[in-house]
């Protein structure tokens, strides 16, 4: 008996249009929370302007329930790495926040992260630390133009990782990223390091979010009794940065950016593809 890969699913044009709307929507979500991280805020607060802005633009949370989780963010504070649930921990000055969300369109899935200091930051490394994650995300997106498979990607990751950070940053071992569309977890698979295999081609309808996790020094890590709670163990704090991303015939499409990555790829020489969102006006 012989077990397959799961099958990539691939979108029409029309399919990613769809998803670019509920991409834009997140970037907007992303945005106006940026505006409320702040000292004295409590995730729990986050988490429920994000359940009120998606619903009343007639969306649908995608993680709240997903395989029982009961919130519409994973917020990450300080050591958490990724999937803090939100309560009520107030946020503090120099704190590092992930804030990770997803929502759905019309069936169609999105999925971003972004990673916050809180005021003024602590320390440089804290600095550091979520300036290298964002430039290994844009670093994981800029290979899938030239990019002839999957792991292609999280070789890019790990090379812009290790010419930035050397050994003071470590990968979330065991979590990378993942495709997207009438899932929010699809195959394949896109780890954010070198891996034994290299995945499947990239191919036109490719959809995937990408999403580099790094942590300040040896990157152990303990699973909390939620069982959702990724924990680092050595005192270091940790960075998440995600993006939802396409690959058309005219180029790669950011879903979850608000120009759809026209700015960031073209700083690295790439032209994004043509937005459906600005083609149809809207």
């Amino acid at each position: 008996m012989s077990i397959l890969p799961e099958r990539v699913e691939l979108k029409t044009p029309e399919q990613i249009a769809v998803m670019r709307r509920s991409g834009h929507l997140l970037h907007r979500v992303h945005d106006m929370l940026a505006e409320h991280v702040r000292p004295g805020v409590t995730t729990k607060r986050l988490d429920e302007l994000a359940h009120t802005m998606i619903r009343d633009e007639g969306a649908v949370p995608n993680f709240l329930g997903y395989q029982g989780y009961p919130a519409t963010l994973c917020i990450s504070v300080n050591e958490v790495v990724v999937h803090g649930i939100p309560d009520d921990t107030v946020l503090a000055e120099g704190d590092v926040v992930s804030i990770d969300g997803g929502l759905i369109i019309d069936g169609w899935h999105s999925d971003a992260a972004r990673t916050h200091i809180v005021g003024e930051p602590r320390s440089t490394a804290d600095e550091d630390l979520v300036r290298i994650a964002r430039e290994a995300l844009w670093a994981g997106i800029a290979a899938l133009a030239t990019a002839q498979r999957v792991g292609d990607v999280g070789a890019a990751i790990e090379d812009l990782v290790e010419a930035e950070a050397g050994e003071t940053l470590s990968h979330l071992e065991g979590f990378g990223g993942h495709g997207i569309g009438t899932a929010m977890h699809q195959a394949p698979d896109v780890m954010n390091y070198r891996t034994r295999t290299r995945g499947p081609k990239i191919r036109p309808g490719l959809c995937v979010a990408i999403e580099p996790m790094l942590i300040q020094g040896d990157g152990a890590w303990e699973m909390d009794e939620d069982e959702w709670t990724v924990r680092a163990l050595s005192g270091g704090r940790a960075a998440h940065w995600e993006h939802s991303v396409a690959v058309t015939e005219q180029g790669l499409l950011v879903l979850t950016e608000g120009d759809g990555g026209a700015e960031e790829l073209g700083r690295r020489g790439i032209r994004a593809a043509p937005d459906p969102l600005t083609a149809t006006g809207a």
